[in-house]
């Protein structure tokens, strides 16, 4: 048996022409793994009606996605505060192409139960489960037994209202958190590794981690979850282990392209919500970045590395990554990639996270676990079960 390497990006939004443009500058690295992961954040429509309850992003193009696959990118999540934007035909229609092109997805589907059915793929005799949670609401895009939308986690805010992407977010609902540790528990008895994707965090914000944050993704990693893929903030957060096992909290922008958050725009809700950005957050978007117009901090960037062991130890990893303007993130080269793993560093000790001791192994950051406890052995269960089970991409 071979080592087994998944790796991950943050959110990906392709509202823009030539995807395999916007994707090259990470697709050898995403082709080179044995399995690539991202987080598709808005949906791939040209119908439905537009969701009211957050600033509603466009539907990108459903030809898109054949990038993702050109690109390698065998699995996304998919729960979080995007997806249901356009309603249940934006979900239905972007479920349909990544079914059709085998990308296998989780975290968004015609009811809660479909929601929160994790993807499973395999690769080397090894089963992989990803499930997918949104903790930043607004809960008119979480499915229920009878409406499209997303898994979720209930997070609670401080004034008492509905979660919601721009709420103080504070404390996970008990229930809500076994709700998630019971998916996880089931999922980790059908498969060999788990994956839990958190749609979390504090947008456009260095370091900063809400409180919820780490005792939501503790609790799945004790549930049984191998690694945590954190998105949302739109900039990089840093990285906690826990009983050795990797929680990326915020891997940052994956591929990030799009007009609708551009200083000039004609829809009144997103204008708005461009102006008001530069208030609650306190920065002026770079103008050279005219298609990833976020916190100029953003630049700094990762792609995520799990690498699975034959005698099933965990390895965890990143890649420095920079994004080039007007957008493109490409794998920073040798005059970049020094300092970006020393701002994810800082970024985690800034966050109060427990300090890591960090070492290159060629191009790749080596995140040290020898502090922390050690991983429990994957046990080679796809060997003992049925060889005839096929993967689902």
């Amino acid at each position: 048996m071979n080592p087994l390497d998944l790796v991950f990006l943050g959110d990906i939004i392709l509202d823009l022409p030539e995807p395999d443009h916007w994707l090259g500058g990470v697709a050898p690295v995403t082709r080179a793994a044995d399995l690539a992961i991202a987080h598709l954040e808005v949906p791939h429509t040209r119908r439905g009606e537009e969701l009211e309850g957050d600033v509603p992003a466009p539907g990108a193009d459903p030809a898109h996605l054949a990038g993702l696959a050109r690109a390698g990118i065998g699995m996304v999540s998919l729960a979080g505060n995007h997806i249901a934007d356009r309603g249940a035909i934006g979900i239905a229609d972007t479920i349909a192409e990544l079914d059709r092109l085998c990308i296998a997805h989780a975290g968004a589907g015609a009811n809660l139960a479909a929601a929160l059915k994790p993807a499973m793929v395999e690769r080397d005799g090894r089963r992989i489960a990803l499930l997918s949670y949104n903790c930043v609401g607004p809960e008119i895009a979480w499915a229920t037994d009878t409406k499209a939308g997303c898994a979720y986690v209930h997070v609670l805010p401080d004034d008492g209202g509905p979660s919601r992407p721009q709420a103080n977010l504070m404390v996970a609902e008990p229930a809500s958190v076994a709700a998630m540790q019971a998916i996880i528990r089931a999922a980790a008895a059908e498969a060999d590794i788990v994956l839990v994707a958190l749609h979390k965090g504090i947008t456009h914000r260095p370091a900063q981690l809400a409180p919820y944050e780490r005792p939501v993704a503790q609790a799945a990693i004790d549930a049984g979850a191998h690694a945590i893929l954190g998105h949302h903030a739109h900039i990089a957060r840093g990285i906690e282990i826990h009983r050795g096992r990797p929680i990326f909290h915020g891997l940052g922008n994956g591929v990030v392209v799009t007009h609708a958050l551009s200083p000039a725009q004609d829809h009144p809700a997103r204008a708005a919500w461009v102006e008001r950005r530069k208030q609650m957050f306190g920065f002026e978007p770079d103008p050279a970045y005219t298609v990833a117009p976020f916190h100029p901090e953003a630049v700094n960037g990762m792609i995520g590395r799990l690498r699975i062991k034959p005698d099933g130890t965990l390895e965890t990893s990143f890649l420095p990554m920079w994004s080039a303007p007007p957008g493109r993130p490409e794998v920073a080269q040798v005059d970049r990639a020094p300092d970006i793993a020393a701002y994810i560093a800082a970024i985690g000790r800034q966050a109060g996270l427990p300090p890591l001791r960090l070492s290159w192994q060629d191009r790749w950051v080596q995140v040290n676990l020898a502090v922390a406890h050690r991983a429990r052995r994957i046990a080679r269960k796809s060997v003992r079960r049925s060889a005839d089970r096929s993967p689902t991409s």
